[in-house]
């Protein structure tokens, strides 16, 4: 399926902040006006869906599975909106990917961000519509608010390069390095974005909405993961590799995993998330890039999937080729 890239933002178009996984609780007032006051900055009008405006939830997400169903495809089908941003990440979109109207996308293409539990609505519209996703923080994201052990200039880098992208000023980028990048495997490649959090990627892989296996030919495979057990990360990248993904992808790029933890070896070794992924890929020889700017530790650079991009693991360079509007 070809690539349907979303309609660029124009100055004044109005940008909705929704609750399509986790709640805005009460003490998080002060970021969500953080990001209302940037977005407004920006040139953009500022919508605050229900979900959110009211601060409620439904166990550990905004609302049930319907309810936020509902959100969505209501901002897919209004034609002022042009532009989604989820407040939050957490645990929620896998129970709704059957409730969403795919229909209206293929409709009217508009951007949706995010990261992390937003991975599943990605992956799902791609393999659906062919919706260019961006890959790219939660709308408290946007200001200094919920990274608050970056710097300002670092806050402002990301944020440009983010909206230069989706207002079609910027056509190509080099994505530029926090910290230095790692070679696991050196190389330099070219294919189109794929990914996003791990655990959600093989969540749909195993629903209907699951990425043809030709997605995955000469693609830029882009992943991190938080919270997980190494062994956890292990099993679900052998399940890919029993799907035949890496033999069909050209790259890896790994972002910064959060919350896994070395682990302990009966020859009083450590094995960590390098080690694990050298261990699954075993003889494939592609370029393998990792410590790359996104993730759970920080501003996340914009990764829009389905956007070719470049790859050279041995430089430690990622490079986006085209841009991901129209």
């Amino acid at each position: 399926m070809e690539p349907l890239r979303p309609k660029r933002l124009r100055p004044g178009d109005t940008v909705a902040i929704a609750g399509l996984s986790g709640p805005r609780s009460a003490h998080r007032a002060e970021e969500l006006d953080g990001a209302v006051a940037v977005l407004e900055a920006l040139g953009f009008r500022v919508r605050v869906t229900p979900l959110i405006a009211s601060g409620g939830h439904r166990f550990w997400r905004a609302a049930a599975p319907a309810e936020q169903a509902a959100e969505l495809n209501a901002l897919l089908n209004d034609p002022e909106v042009r532009a989604i941003i989820p407040f939050a990440g957490g645990n929620a979109t896998s129970a709704y990917l059957d409730r969403i109207d795919y229909d209206a996308v293929r409709r009217d293409p508009k951007p949706l961000l995010g990261f992390s539990d937003i991975t599943a609505l990605h992956l799902a519209l791609h393999s659906q519509t062919g919706l260019v996703g961006m890959h790219a923080d939660f709308a408290p994201g946007l200001s200094g608010l919920f990274w608050p052990d970056t710097s300002p200039e670092r806050h402002a880098q990301i944020r440009d390069l983010l909206f230069g992208l989706l207002t079609g000023d910027l056509a190509e980028a080099t994505l530029p390095a926090d910290r230095p990048w790692e070679t696991w495997k050196p190389g330099q490649a070219t294919g189109r974005l794929v990914g996003g959090l791990l655990d959600r990627l093989i969540n749909v892989q195993a629903s209907p909405y699951a990425l043809a296996p030709e997605t995955w030919d000469g693609a830029v495979f882009f992943w991190e993961d938080v919270g997980r057990n190494l062994g956890h990360v292990w099993n679900q990248l052998h399940v890919l590799r029993m799907q035949g993904v890496f033999d069909r992808t050209a790259a890896m790029v790994v972002g910064i995993p959060t919350g896994i933890s070395d682990r302990d070896l009966p020859d009083g070794t450590l094995a960590g998330v390098k080690d694990v992924v050298l261990d699954v890929l075993g003889d494939h020889d592609f370029p393998v890039l990792a410590g790359v700017d996104f993730g759970h530790t920080g501003p996340n650079l914009p990764m829009p999937i389905g956007v070719s991009a470049s790859v050279d693991a041995t430089a430690q360079e990622l490079r986006l080729l085209e841009s991901p509007v129209a």
